[in-house]
């Protein structure tokens, strides 16, 4: 089992946690080694899209994951789900993952995972929290309302329980993985849009398959499976 946490390297300000943790995994850095930053001026998000904090307001922490192997093929689900166990832990909230790599809290986004790699020698694993964010202090043009965890919940203790549900969730069982994600699936039975390079369409999600796709079932009734790289997901009525 990895233990995350140690080294931890902390920047009171730099451009993105995951750059600087990609350059430490490049050097040699050993697995465990977490990034965390007060805030970051090129903090970015999937598909290129930028992730924006007040400091010292938001956890900002990257994780480096090493060596990859076959059984690190969910871990585009294992995450977000460590971090709602570790937010669970540390407030009354109920957290649920919208495929594949937000984390809610009553339909509000409360935290983002990007995740980057290099198989099969490390990955870097991104996640940022809104830990105590005014709602007047979110940008107005957020794609969709964000959230924070609240509740007196200090970045320490966020971190900390983060390094713990990572050094938990990283090498479980895909079993576990798609069992505990189809508990906590913001899509399930939700009507869906979705565009891709070559496809696009709308039906009802229906849960996730062994590789961690999404499943949808289009309107025509034809059962299809999404991929994360391939396709950028829309709530739909």
């Amino acid at each position: 089992m990895t233990a995350f946490g140690s080294p931890r390297r902390h920047f009171r300000a730099t451009d993105s946690t995951n750059d600087r943790a990609r350059e430490l995994a490049e050097s040699g850095a050993a697995g465990g080694t977490v990034v965390t930053a007060g805030s970051q001026s090129a903090g970015r998000g999937r598909h290129g899209r930028t992730w924006a904090a007040p400091p010292g307001k938001a956890l900002l922490y990257s994780a480096i994951l090493r060596p990859l192997d076959a059984g690190h093929a969910l871990l585009p689900l294992a995450v977000p789900l460590a971090v709602c166990e570790a937010m669970e832990s540390l407030a009354a909230v109920r957290c649920e993952v919208k495929w594949p790599n937000d984390v809610w809290v009553d339909e509000r986004k409360l935290a983002g995972v990007l995740i980057e790699a290099l198989p099969p020698d490390w990955a870097v694993i991104g996640i940022g929290v809104n830990v105590a964010i005014e709602p007047k202090e979110f940008p107005s043009k957020l794609r969709w309302p964000a959230t924070s965890i609240g509740h007196g919940v200090t970045l320490d203790e966020a971190r900390a329980a983060i390094d713990r549900a990572l050094s938990e969730w990283v090498d479980s069982e895909p079993d576990r993985v798609i069992a505990a994600f189809g508990e906590r699936d913001a899509l399930d039975g939700r009507r869906l849009t979705w565009s891709g390079v070559e496809e696009e369409g709308s039906g009802v999600g229906a849960g996730v398959d062994a590789r961690g796709n999404l499943l949808v079932v289009r309107d025509d009734g034809e059962r299809v499976a999404l991929g994360s790289g391939e396709v950028q997901l829309v709530l739909g009525a």
